[in-house]
């Protein structure tokens, strides 16, 4: 990140979204990513097998945020304590607020042009001209790799990477069967939930509240305002819905 010097290294990208439909009732949209060295994957998915079976849960449970839970909450812990641990991981994310204020046709695009512009936004910040990078995305629908190849088109376009040098690729995998990108899903979850609006009558979830509040000491921010851009560790980008890019 940030133009790191010496020899090419390459960097795995791992992204999610979360809430990202347009009329889906939810004010916040998420779209997050957890990055880093190549060399450091099989590691760091050994390491997040190793909290699951530390916690007595099967290493193919795929952690996810809507399965936090009083009952595994020191499973959730343990995994966003490492997280923060482990120097080799970091994250970015762009927080879009207030959905129903998006006005696309006053700037002449769709939603879904809207969206690859907002999901570059997010990794134009990871991406350095002097490394390479491979990007996975999580696979939603059947569409997902149409997705992967326009997100290519457009990052790779918006850096001036015609010859596709610095990305290497770009596509789909399935989140139950690569743990970091479970630990992204983890992530996003949190700071959408600390965005959202819900109504005055909704009962928030004790166990979700004590993981926000640990990322929130862990990382020494409020998860609803922009970070200094070169805040590599957990690094936010705050975007007002009325706001255009």
């Amino acid at each position: 990140m940030f133009g790191m010097g010496g020899s090419k290294m390459i960097y795995n990208v791992y992204c999610d979204e979360s809430c990202h439909l347009e009329n889906d009732g939810i004010n916040d949209m998420v779209i997050g990513a957890i990055w880093c060295p190549q060399s450091e994957v099989r590691k760091i998915n050994r390491r997040i097998r190793d909290i699951k079976a530390r916690n007595n849960v099967s290493e193919k449970m795929e952690v996810k945020w809507t399965k936090v839970s009083p009952a595994k909450i020191d499973l959730y812990k343990d995994l966003i304590n490492y997280f923060f641990d482990d120097d080799s991981l970091c994250f970015r994310a762009v927080i879009v607020r207030d959905k129903s204020k998006l006005n696309h046709a006053a700037y002449n695009q769709t939603h879904d042009t809207w969206y690859y512009k907002i999901y570059f936004d997010m990794l134009k910040v990871i991406f350095s001209p002097d490394q390479n990078y491979e990007v996975y995305i999580d696979i939603k629908d059947t569409n997902s790799h149409k997705r992967a190849q326009r997100l290519k088109e457009v990052c790779s376009n918006s850096m001036y990477d015609f010859s596709r040098r610095i990305i290497k690729c770009i596509q789909p995998i399935r989140s139950n069967e690569v743990e970091i990108m479970q630990l992204v899903d983890l992530l996003i979850g949190a700071i959408g939930y600390a965005n959202r609006e819900f109504p005055a009558d909704f009962q928030k979830s004790s166990a979700k509240q004590e993981i926000i509040e640990l990322i929130k000491n862990r990382s020494g921010y409020t998860l609803n305002k922009t970070t200094l851009l070169r805040e590599e560790k957990m690094n936010l980008l705050a975007w007002d819905a009325r706001e255009t890019i």
